[in-house]
């Protein structure tokens, strides 16, 4: 499954596009800031990935959690945020908050006008992240196998998908060698990100 994160400003903001938020960023280095979980998250891994391929200087503000970070843009306490898109849905479907970029590499269903970030200019960016399944690396090929298509199954069930498309979760299928494909990569690209950085937990 993935859940889809994206980037926000408050429905009052002058910012209607990625780009505005950047060429801001461009204007007033480091005065354009954007809230969201961590440190040494996912998030703010995705923070500095933009601010690498965009070439600006933003302040990234940690907060324990996503609604808080989201509180704090909806009182207008920082520029931006970075959130899952399922905490903030129904404050852009209230026209609370405005969604201007998608971070995963494809737009969401649910948000189909806003572009992804690769859409906005930078074609090498993509923040995607995945739930998925584990078992231990001697686990027999056909448990694997068995577990695979129950949980296929399962995922692509109406009623299951329906529910977790309403939490902002999308089925996505990658399984196997694919899925291992992709925590691999997110690996390499991810660590980095963290070296290049030098983010570190505290």
């Amino acid at each position: 499954m993935s859940s889809p994160a994206v980037f926000v400003v408050n429905n009052a903001s002058q910012y209607r596009t990625l780009a505005d938020l950047l060429g801001a960023a461009r204007t007033s280095p480091g005065r354009v800031t954007i809230a969201a979980t961590g440190p040494a998250t996912l998030f703010q891994i995705a923070t500095e990935m933009l601010k690498s391929r965009a070439n600006v200087d933003m302040t990234f503000v940690p907060f324990p959690g996503s609604p808080p970070a989201v509180n704090a843009l909806l009182g207008e306490h920082v520029t931006s945020a970075l959130s899952d898109y399922a905490v903030v849905a129904e404050q852009i479907r209230a026209g609370k908050l405005r969604a201007i970029a998608t971070a995963s590499s494809e737009r969401i269903e649910s948000l189909p006008d806003v572009p992804t970030v690769a859409e906005s200019g930078y074609s090498d960016y993509a923040l995607d992240v995945s739930y998925g399944l584990f078992v231990p690396a001697k686990t027999p090929k056909e448990t694997i196998t068995q577990l695979t298509v129950l949980f296929v199954a399962a995922l692509q069930a109406p009623e299951t998908k329906r529910k977790l498309v309403a939490q902002g979760l999308f089925p996505i299928g990658k399984c196997g060698a694919d899925f291992g494909a992709l925590v691999r990569k997110q690996y390499d690209e991810y660590g980095r990100v963290i070296r290049e950085a030098n983010i570190k937990a505290e």
